[in-house]
C-alpha cells in the first residue's frame, strides 16, 4: 500500500498556515487538475483527489488538531478521506459547494464560467423537468387518520403533434452549428477557457427551422391534470410532501420533475395539537369534581370512559394514553390530554341555593387544613 504523502506537503503550505492560505493555496491546485482542464489524465484525476483530500481536512479545525497530532493514523477509522468519502469526482464538487459552485462548473463558486461542468466531455447534459409546488387543505381528523386527496393543477406537458421536439411535422431540430450542440460556446483567455451560453441557439443545442403550429416550437402545451395525493396518518401542519415525478417533463430526455404538496390542517373547536399529544378541554360540574365521577370523553377514535378523582381541581390534567397522533418515523403514538373544566353555576334554583347555602355553613364550621392555612395567612398579612 502507498504511503500517503504529507497534508501540508501536498497544498504547499506551512504547518502554521492561515485558512486563507489553506484554501488559496488548495484554489489552484484544484484549477491546475480539474478534470475539464485534463479530460481523461488519470494523474491528473488522482492529484485532483488528493488535493480535496488534504484540503478536507485541514480546512477544519477539529480534524487539523487531530491530524497535527496523530497524522494519517487519525482518520483511519473515519474514512480514507479524513472522513469526507470522496467515490467520485462529483463528491469533490458537491461537497466543496463554496469552491465549485452547484455541481462543478456553476452556482456561485470561483469556478464559474470557467468550465463547462464535469463528466459530459463538452456534452449539454440532461436536464430534469421543472417541479411544482402546490397547497392541500385537510381538516384535523384527517390528519389524525391520514386520507387521499385529489387536487387539480395546470402544468406543462410535452405537445402531442411534436412530441416535445417543437418541429413541424416531419422536420426535426437540427444540432446548432455555433456550440455543435453542446448549448455553450468556450473562448480561451489566456490561462482561462470561459464557457457562455450559445447566443444562436440560447442553449438548447439545436435550431428548430419549422416551428411545430401547435405549440408554436415550445415542445410543451399547458394542461390541466388531476393527481391524487396520499396524506399519511400524522402529518403536522405545515409539511411538505414530494410526489416524485408529477412535476413538468423535461425537453432534453430528463427526468420529470418532482410535486411538492405543502399541507395546511385546518382548526378543529375542541382539539388541538401539541407535538404528538392531542389537547381538549371537558367540563365537570363542582359536584363531579368534589366527589369524583366517570366521564364519557370524545376522542378522534370514538368515545373514551374517564375516571375523575374525587377532589378535582379546575385545570387539572388527565392522560388517555396512546390516543393521541401516530408518529411519522414509526415511533410510539401520542396521548390525549384532558384538561378538567369545574363549571360554576351562573344561575341557581331556589332548591341548589338552599343547599349551597347549608354547605356555606358547613365549610365555616369545618374549615380544611388548606383553608385554614390560607385565612391564617391572610389574618398575619393584616394584623
Amino acid at each position: 500500500m502507498a504511503t500517503k504523502r504529507d497534508y501540508y506537503e501536498i497544498l504547499g503550505v506551512a504547518k502554521d498556515a492561515k485558512a486563507d492560505d489553506i484554501k488559496s493555496a488548495y484554489r489552484k491546485l484544484a484549477m491546475k487538475y480539474h478534470p475539464d482542464r485534463n479530460p481523461g489524465d488519470k494523474e491528473a484525476e488522482a492529484k485532483f483527489k488528493e488535493a480535496a483530500e488534504a484540503y478536507d481536512v485541514l480546512r477544519d479545525d477539529d480534524k487539523r488538531a487531530r491530524y497535527d497530532r496523530l497524522g494519517h493514523a487519525a482518520f483511519q477509522q473515519g474514512g480514507g478521506y479524513g472522513g469526507a468519502d470522496f467515490s467520485n469526482i462529483q463528491d469533490i464538487f458537491s461537497h466543496f459547494s463554496d469552491i465549485f459552485g452547484g455541481g462543478g462548473g456553476g452556482g456561485g463558486g470561483i469556478f464559474d464560467g470557467l468550465f463547462s461542468g464535469f463528466g459530459g466531455g463538452g456534452q449539454r447534459q440532461q436536464q430534469a423537468g421543472n417541479s411544482l409546488k402546490c397547497r392541500v387543505n385537510i381538516n384535523f381528523k384527517e390528519s389524525f387518520t391520514g386520507c387521499a386527496k385529489t387536487i387539480e393543477l395546470n402544468r406543462n406537458e410535452l405537445c402531442e403533434t411534436c412530441k416535445g421536439s417543437g418541429a413541424a411535422a416531419g422536420t426535426q431540430p437540427k444540432r446548432c452549428p455555433t456550440c455543435n450542440g453542446r448549448g455553450q460556446i468556450h473562448q480561451s483567455q489566456g490561462f482561462f477557457s470561459i464557457s457562455t451560453v450559445c447566443p444562436q441557439c440560447g442553449g438548447a443545442g439545436s435550431i428548430i427551422e419549422k416551428p411545430c403550429a401547435d405549440c408554436r416550437g415550445q415542445g410543451v402545451k399547458t394542461k390541466t391534470v388531476r393527481i391524487q395525493v396520499k396524506i399519511p396518518a400524522g402529518i403536522a401542519d405545515g409539511s411538505r410532501l414530494r410526489i416524485p415525478n408529477e412535476g413538468e417533463p423535461s425537453l432534453q430526455s430528463g427526468p420529470r420533475g418532482d410535486l411538492f404538496c405543502y399541507i395546511f390542517v385546518e382548526e378543529d373547536k375542541f382539539f388541538q395539537r401539541n407535538g404528538n399529544d392531542i389537547v381538549c378541554q371537558v367540563p365537570v360540574s363542582v359536584a363531579q369534581a368534589a366527589l369524583g365521577t366517570t366521564l364519557d370523553v370524545p376522542t378522534l377514535q370514538g368515545r373514551a370512559n374517564m375516571k375523575i378523582n374525587p377532589g378535582t381541581q379546575h385545570g387539572q390534567i388527565y392522560r388517555l394514553r396512546g390516543m393521541g397522533f401516530p408518529d411519522l418515523r414509526g415511533g410510539a403514538k401520542g396521548d390525549q390530554i384532558v384538561a378538567v373544566a369545574v363549571e360554576i353555576p351562573k344561575k341557581l334554583s331556589p332548591e341548589q341555593e338552599k343547599l349551597y347555602r347549608e354547605l356555606a355553613k358547613i365549610d365555616d364550621q369545618n374549615v380544611s387544613p388548606e383553608r385554614k392555612s390560607f385565612i391564617d395567612l391572610v389574618k398575619g398579612y393584616f394584623n
